[in-house]
């Protein structure tokens, strides 16, 4: 799969997002947004995330307006509360034994901006995840890895956090940190991409590469 011109950007510094899109074949650039997060007002899990993801690929497409720029955000959200990122272990504790057991909703935003051609298209997807019984040691042994620390409700599903689940109802990607599935059916139908695997990037950059 290859990026046509313009070419692509990843508005985030997630090595998750990266790693996803470059197993998809694509060829992108790499351009962290700067939004400041805790300014969006939060609202219902959906449309926060939607709102936050459109306002990454923003910023990023303010500064390359004639790239196709790709913004996400992920949140866990159990019995109406909102996980985000632990900052010390006594939040990954509390997080953690708070989805022992039970069923949650992760939901990813996604934003697609063209800046110069004034196109956006921006959704929100919900996987269902339900976690096995988790006991004390299981918690701390976990928590000891450091893996919490940068995930959206203490837990990676694609690392060592995948013996937490019990099962998965809805996009895997998802959880990961983007809906692979609906964001290459979204730019496969806007022409950002081709299934053409024959033609080199005509921006020449190489898959995944840091601009």
């Amino acid at each position: 799969m290859t990026s046509t011109t313009p070419h692509l950007i990843l508005a985030s510094q997630s090595p998750r997002r990266r790693y996803l899109l470059e197993q998809a074949g694509l060829r992108f650039s790499v351009i962290p947004s700067t939004v400041d997060e805790d300014a969006i007002e939060l609202t219902e899990p959906g449309a926060y995330v939607k709102t936050l993801a459109r306002a990454k690929a923003e910023a990023v497409a303010q500064e390359h307006p004639g790239s196709w720029v790709i913004g996400a955000d992920t949140v866990v959200t159990i019995d109406s509360a909102i996980l985000g990122k632990p900052g010390n272990p006594e939040e990954a504790r509390r997080m953690l034994e708070q989805l022992g057991g039970q069923s949650h909703d992760v939901y990813t935003g996604y934003a697609i901006v063209c800046k110069e051609r004034r196109l956006i298209v921006s959704k929100a997807i919900r996987t269902d995840v339900q976690f096995k019984e988790l006991n004390t040691k299981e918690i701390e042994w976990y928590i000891q890895t450091g893996e919490p620390f940068d995930k959206a409700g203490a837990y990676a599903i694609q690392g060592m956090g995948t013996f937490l689940v019990r099962r998965i109802n809805g996009s895997y990607t998802n959880v990961v940190g983007l809906p692979v599935c609906e964001v290459i059916e979204d730019l496969l139908n806007l022409g950002v991409v081709s299934m053409d695997r024959s033609l080199p990037s005509e921006t020449g950059e190489t898959k995944g590469t840091q601009p």
